[in-house]
């Protein structure tokens, strides 16, 4: 199947789709009311609005630096994913998702990078939860000699939990969209995503594998690979998606037909006319040859 991501209501409707995700919140803080007919899409973490009006949301690292859009490796600013009233908010807005459509699809999910959280709120509830495993029998040790693998498992722990509340709130298919890394423990170590335990609330996972060009599609296999390699033994479904804003129409066929020898689904991010135009030629491809006898007529 053939979906599109969009920002333009009308194009969820277009025939040549088999599937449309509309953005309802998107990491500029822009927000749109849900779809019936859409899998309406909700960036979770990932907000440049709310981080302007109000810089102490922002996610630190432990010298201090905001996780914001212009810092080295980020594209847009994060929301620290413990804090409490944001999390309420996000959760309200996946009912109002909820309500038009069963499926659901949460964007940026995680923490921004390994290095953080380490505001005053995450230190506090890191420390909470470090004694209380220590309580439940880590063989007497105390919070203080918690390790670096208490941190992430802790992180990991917020985002697991965060994500099944969500999850209970989508009568439908829950998508969660991955970072494109599948090397085993990127994603756990970079974002705090467990792979294995988000699979008991997540449907599918999406992939975006994102080119402005696509001249070459061997880190596109090299990497659709590895996910399928990753999910294989997980009862969850993934797909892939592009990019087609300005790519030419044939590079496009090109990454797609890759895409789908691995994906389940392969979706095409922001410029449905070119990716219509697309799978318009690879249709019309597909009949060319086609030999037609009398009872065709």
């Amino acid at each position: 199947m053939y979906g599109v991501v969009t920002r333009n209501a009308e194009e969820v409707e277009w025939s040549d789709f088999d599937r449309g995700f509309y953005e309802v919140k998107d990491v500029t803080g822009r927000a749109a009311a849900p779809l019936p007919n859409a899998v309406n899409m909700v960036s979770c973490f990932g907000d440049n609005a709310a981080a302007d009006e109000n810089p102490d949301l922002v996610p630190v690292d432990d010298e201090g630096n905001l996780a914001t859009r212009d810092r080295t490796y980020f594209d847009w600013a994060y929301v620290c994913p413990t804090n409490e009233r944001y999390r309420e908010g996000l959760l309200e807005i996946v009912d109002d998702c909820a309500a038009e459509n069963a499926d659901v699809r949460l964007d940026d999910v995680g923490f921004p990078r390994a290095e953080f959280c380490h505001c005053d709120r995450c230190e506090r509830l890191f420390s909470e939860w470090a004694e209380q495993r220590s309580a439940e029998g880590s063989n007497g040790r105390s919070p203080r000699d918690s390790s670096h693998d208490d941190w992430f498992d802790w992180r990991a722990s917020v985002i697991t939990e965060f994500v099944a509340d969500a999850s209970e709130r989508i009568p439908g298919r829950c998508y969660l969209t991955l970072y494109p890394d599948p090397y085993p423990g990127h994603l756990y170590e970079r974002a705090g995503l467990d792979i294995e335990a988000l699979a008991e609330y997540v449907d599918e996972f999406v992939v975006p594998l994102y080119d402005t060009h696509y001249g070459t599609t061997y880190w596109l296999e090299t990497i659709a690979k590895g996910f399928e390699t990753r999910l294989a033994d997980l009862d969850v479904d993934f797909s892939i998606e592009l990019y087609a804003v300005n790519v030419d129409v044939d590079d496009l066929i090109h990454a797609t037909e890759v895409a789908a020898a691995y994906g389940n689904d392969v979706l095409f991010g922001y410029d449905a006319s070119n990716a219509a135009a697309a799978l318009r030629r690879m249709r019309a491809d597909a009949e060319e040859g086609r030999t037609f006898t009398p009872d065709d007529a």
